[in-house]
């Protein structure tokens, strides 16, 4: 049986790089992007909304159009008079990003602002999916807003899961940073750091640090993201370590984690397999990072299914 899985967070103006110096037009987004992922590997008996703000521009328009096309629901979208999407560009070298930002005045910074639609949506989901970057951009009430919601939400029993997507430049301190990580942890079911992340920003010395850590938050399943090391799983007592997928040649990395967590996740939930999952995972992120830009069309990991 299906179920409804809603990513909440910020969608943004894309721009990356193509041929001759130009520059490519998108729409992505940490938690927009796993959303994509999930709604390429989950069967149609599966829904899957995004929840966000957007302004009432001819941007906005289009962005909800993108996300209608590829089958990601909009109906919780709320839409604010005169304000606009955030924009991003990827900066590429040998395979590795870096972005420039434009989201100051984004629309997005609003989406927690009315407690009634947000609550509406979640006590209709099954599933609920968020991040780091998702509480960063909110102002702190906001934050605090949605992370009551989705410890309700915990509380009865949907899943939440988590990736904290640990962005410094975002916050106003490390301090803070670190505070609203550990609430983030302590509203989810499921953790998904990355563990470069971790131990840059946490000092974690080990992955059984950062399974540790998300655990004594209150999180049920850590998995960790480690890159060409692949991703261990902490259930339990237990951690069990993935290998990841070889990949000759990297194009592009962006997306790599997004891509992991919304494959594994939809494995997960049609399996209840946690292992197999993050082998699936592994090797559709292998495919994402052999092409350029976030979101790679849904037929070109159809092989993988």
């Amino acid at each position: 049986m299906g179920g409804r899985f809603l990513s909440i967070g910020e969608c943004m103006v894309e721009l990356s790089q193509a041929k001759d110096g130009h520059l490519r037009k998108g729409f992505a987004g940490d938690t927009f992007n796993t959303a994509w992922y999930a709604r390429a590997c989950l069967p149609t008996d599966w829904s899957i909304d995004y929840f966000t703000a957007l302004g009432d521009d001819a941007m906005s328009d289009e962005m909800a159009t993108f996300m209608g096309n590829a089958g990601i629901g909009t109906g919780y979208i709320r839409r604010l008079r005169g304000k606009t999407p955030g924009l991003y560009m990827i900066n590429l070298k040998d395979g590795e990003r870096s972005f420039s930002y434009w989201r100051d005045s984004s629309a997005a910074r609003q989406l927690a602002a009315d407690g009634d639609v947000l609550r509406t949506a979640i006590e209709a989901s099954d599933v609920l999916y968020f991040s780091g970057i998702t509480l960063a951009v909110l102002p702190r009430e906001d934050a605090y807003t949605l992370l009551a919601e989705l410890r309700r939400a915990k509380a009865i029993g949907k899943i939440v899961a988590f990736d904290p997507n640990l962005r410094p430049r975002l916050w106003s301190s490390l301090d803070a940073m670190h505070a609203m990580i550990a609430e983030g942890g302590r509203a989810s079911t499921l953790a998904l750091p990355s563990f470069d992340d971790e131990a840059a920003h946490f000092g974690d010395d080990s992955i059984s640090s950062t399974i540790r850590r998300y655990r004594q938050y209150g999180t049920t399943m850590v998995v960790v993201k480690n890159g060409p090391d692949g991703a261990t799983i902490g259930e339990g007592s237990d951690e069990t370590l993935v290998p990841a997928v070889k990949v000759e040649k990297v194009i592009d990395t962006t997306s790599a984690g997004d891509s992991f967590n919304g494959a594994f996740l939809a494995h997960y939930l049609q399996h209840h397999d946690a292992l197999a999952a993050a082998a699936f995972a592994a090797e559709i992120a292998a495919k994402v990072i052999q092409e350029h830009g976030a979101l790679v069309s849904p037929e070109k990991l159809k092989s993988i299914q």
